[in-house]
């Protein structure tokens, strides 16, 4: 470790002369430049993160890139309980240790009620990770796109819209004003469901990437011309957020633009909300929309303008956001490596059929009761076998992406090509079934997952599950019960 590293331990945050106390404004006061909560920026050493994440275990990945951003962030507890998100660079993103060190102090030191703030760093050999704040009511894009007991409510939609422009108005006037493919999954939300935009996409483009992601359809043109983002670029795909808040879908901006044009404006707004806000606040939050996707970067309004409009808009003001957002607020679950056994919690989610909740037991517990998990090595040297183990894992990230009908596909496709039966690849991709409202076929994945693996509660629990989406509740109601027996006597045996 050089001494570029150790000369930015115990850098403070920024306080711009709030008082003390430490108390969360209301939604509709100004936004507080100091976290006071939020620990210093400081240097971890590798055994520290190891240790808070249990040695980077498969079971704590947050999120993972694809083959292009291999990027990889973990969950964490550190040893004063304090939760933590670490997010792991290959060596080729930063392979000079002085520009990562630089990048994340400037980073660090820009803390804001909006953000998830960086709380570290570490540099070891050939490691770069960052550490964050750790948020554990997940992404927008989880609310906004995969919910399953309600749609978000329309003032919620507006508080994030606004929460977002502040915490980039913040970053501009901190010296950050550029921020790297801005997207509903950069939004993440906090204990009291607070949206809070990720400080991830405020390093500096490096070699791991470029700074949008690969579907045209959805980056700035300037950036499509010129491969360089701009303050005019964040705005752009500031444009994308609001169209995906009025939609409840990722609709192309080319698209929508044609509908707006075209007098069909209303066609965008969520079916889901309607008779829920007003035509003015709609037409609204569609000028703004258009008024950012605009084609020449010029044209486009600046982040101030923007948190004045959406401002105006404010409603429900004296609600919590957890409120809004359909939060119960008791602690989430504990993140750290002791948590509670594999299947867990599975009859109460089955109970209220919370197909997210499944979701997440399901990604925890991965390939651990799968039976077949250790025959994989004796057959791994053949190229057919290598295909398929890619093509699960393949499988395995759009599952955990909640990409559902990918993968379907991909889990399909090593069923079919695969000589060894996983159960655990019938149980994912029943559920994935569920999520995409097919229950039959569910079902018959379930049953299937049953039959390789007899005695597996999580097999009975999906079926209980299927069964009443099929509104077959007596039976459902039966092999919850028999779910739950199995569990108890499988816990019984440990």
């Amino acid at each position: 470790m050089g001494s570029c590293l150790s000369r930015l331990t115990g850098v403070k945050s920024q306080t711009n002369g709030k008082p003390s106390g430490g108390v969360l404004p209301e939604p509709e006061n100004p936004i507080s430049n100091l976290v006071e909560s939020v620990p210093a920026l400081k240097e971890f050493t590798l055994e520290q993160l190891k240790a808070a994440t249990d040695n980077f275990s498969h079971d704590n990945i947050v999120s993972e890139g694809g083959e292009r951003t291999p990027n990889v962030v973990f969950k964490g507890i550190l040893e004063d309980d304090r939760w933590i998100a670490v997010k792991r660079f290959p060596k080729t993103a930063w392979p000079d240790p002085r520009q990562f060190v630089d990048e994340a102090s400037s980073v660090g030191q820009v803390r804001s009620e909006r953000l998830v703030n960086l709380i570290g760093f570490c540099y070891e050999a050939d490691e770069r990770y960052l550490v964050a704040e750790y948020m554990p009511y997940e992404t927008l894009a989880r609310h906004l796109f995969h919910w399953d007991q309600q749609p978000m409510e329309w003032a919620m939609r507006l508080r994030v819209a606004y929460y977002l422009a502040q915490a980039l108005e913040h970053c501009t006037n901190n010296g950050r004003p550029l921020y790297h493919d801005l997207n509903t999954y950069r939004i993440l939300f906090d204990q009291d469901g607070n949206p809070r935009l990720s400080c991830f996409g405020l390093m500096k483009n490096s070699r791991d990437g470029k700074s949008y992601s690969t579907n045209l359809a959805y980056t700035p043109p300037e950036y499509q011309r010129t491969g360089r983002i701009t303050a005019e670029s964040v705005i752009f795909s500031f444009g994308t957020i609001l169209l995906d808040l009025l939609s409840g879908k990722h609709i192309p901006p080319t698209h929508a633009l044609d509908l707006i044009k075209g007098g069909n404006a209303l066609s965008l707004l969520d079916s889901h909300l309607e008779g829920n806000f007003s035509t003015e606040d709609g037409n609204e939050v569609v000028r703004l929309a258009s008024w950012c996707l605009l084609f020449e970067p010029r044209e486009r309004p600046n982040i101030k303008t923007l948190v004045q409009s959406l401002a105006d808009l404010s409603r429900k003001n004296e609600v919590r956001c957890f409120t809004l957002l359909g939060i119960h607020k008791q602690p989430p679950s504990d993140p750290s490596p002791k948590a509670n056994g594999a299947v867990s919690g599975f009859k109460e989610a089955c109970s209220r059929v919370d197909l997210t909740s499944i979701h997440e037991i399901l990604v925890k517990t991965h390939y651990k009761d799968d039976t077949s998990e250790n025959e994989f090595s004796f057959q791994m040297w053949t190229k057919q076998m290598q295909k398929m183990l890619n093509v699960r894992r393949k499988g395995d990230l759009a599952f955990r992406e909640k990409d559902f009908n990918v993968a379907i596909d991909r889990y399909s496709e090593f069923i079919n090509g695969c000589i060894m039966v996983s159960p655990t690849v019938f149980a994912r991709r029943s559920l994935c079934y569920l999520m995409t409202n097919q229950p039959d076929p569910a079902l018959r994945d379930a049953m299937q997952a049953q039959y390789v693996y007899p005695e597996w509660a999580t097999s009975f629990y999906l079926q209980s599950v299927a069964l009443t989406k099929l509104n077959m509740n007596k039976e459902a109601a039966e092999m919850l019960e028999e779910a739950v027996n199995l569990e108890a006597k499988k816990a019984g045996r440990c």
